[in-house]
């Protein structure tokens, strides 16, 4: 798994909606293939919805493009992209989580008809309009119900995120996703794999880990001053005591509202979103907090597994998540060599801004 596919701004270049009289969207319209969907269901409100914004690099595989950008330039990058609008990307490493917040969605029109507490899907890319031509035939190509584009033309997209309501957001680019959490909302860096496994396309499968991702990182910064005895004394002593927040304790929450949609229709037990703490605590000496901590957040979790600083990967093959989060590169890493989708969480003490990622060999300025 490399991280040479991480998203970074693209360098400026002139304004090319003046090629053409027409908008660019008007040019879309008019190369959208026979197969494009002619009926979609009316996308809500974005106060209503849950959104999650993602970058055009993690939803699509746009490797040869880049090359292209880093080899040749951004004129030549332009060209291609304008050439080469009507054949489709392929799927990177978040669409398999996007087509499973699509299927949630298809349940939840049937359960509630007129509710707009749905997943809404924000394309967010700091290319030009002009390029997003093509990223508008792919998701009509794949048939995907992305209605909402933020396409900034060189600037980053950070500043939009709040405009748009967004509660998760994922790129490849580091220093983005750490602007995101600076702002208060939930994200995450995504990373391109060699190898991705086949995940449910009927219930969606979110995994989180524990400190520094569901939690504050109080205890981790513990942990790392006095070692693992001096844990467990403050674990056992503050056991009463929930920990902060972390970074994704609002997108648990998030899919803890419509879980209880679904339960609400009677489908607990077949609810199609499930939700997974994959934590490398000890059950017994340290776990009651950390399930007293979501009780007290009136949060709950399906499927809680206490690891013991045992590896993550054979729970998660188990388990099969559309997406994983942890706030450590080891754990990432070692998700991602058995297939898992895994996002790194660039928040709290142990992962300290880390300056290499997987195989990083990034530029400063690509297109995403």
């Amino acid at each position: 798994m490399s991280q040479n596919n991480r998203d970074t701004l693209t360098a400026r270049g002139p304004d090319l909606t003046s090629i053409s009289n027409r908008a660019p969207w008007e040019d879309a319209r008019m190369k959208l293939k026979p197969s494009t969907p002619t009926r979609k269901p009316k996308p809500p409100k974005p106060e209503n919805a849950i959104t999650i914004g993602v970058s055009a690099r993690v939803l699509f595989n746009m490797e040869k493009e880049q090359q292209i950008y880093k080899q040749q330039g951004l004129e030549d990058y332009i060209k291609y992209q304008v050439e080469h609008e009507t054949q489709p990307f392929s799927p990177g490493p978040a669409f398999s989580f996007v087509k499973a917040l699509e299927a949630v969605n298809t349940q939840l029109r049937e359960l509630y008809p007129d509710s707009e507490e749905l997943f809404d899907v924000v394309l967010m890319t700091n290319n030009h309009a002009y390029v997003g031509l093509r990223l508008i035939n792919t998701i009509n190509h794949h048939q995907l119900f992305i209605e909402r584009f933020c396409m900034t033309g060189g600037n980053s997209p950070i500043g939009y995120l709040k405009a748009y309501h967004t509660n998760l957001y994922l790129s490849s680019d580091p220093d983005k996703v750490r602007e995101a959490l600076e702002e208060g909302i939930a994200a995450a860096t995504m990373f391109t794999q060699e190898k991705i496994t086949e995940v449910s396309d009927t219930q969606l499968r979110v995994a989180f880990d524990g400190d520094a991702v569901l939690f504050s990182d109080e205890s981790e910064r513990i942990y790392k001053a006095h070692g693992l005895e001096k844990f467990f004394e403050h674990e056992k002593a503050h056991e009463n005591k929930p920990l902060d927040h972390g970074p994704l304790k609002c997108f648990l929450e998030a899919l803890g509202k419509l879980q209880k949609k679904f339960y609400g229709k009677g489908q607990r037990m077949d609810c199609p979103i499930r939700t997974y703490l994959v934590t490398a605590r000890s059950a017994a000496s340290s776990g009651t907090r950390a399930l007293k901590t979501l009780r007290s957040w009136g949060l709950e979790i399906d499927e809680a597994l206490f690891l013991a600083g045992a590896p993550k990967g054979p729970m998660l093959e188990k388990i099969r998540p559309h997406i994983f989060f942890d706030d450590q590169m080891f754990h990432v890493e070692g998700a991602a060599e058995i297939g898992t989708v895994a996002c790194h969480v660039p928040y709290g003490i142990s992962q300290a801004m880390p300056k290499k990622g997987i195989n990083d060999k990034e530029t400063s300025s690509a297109p995403k």
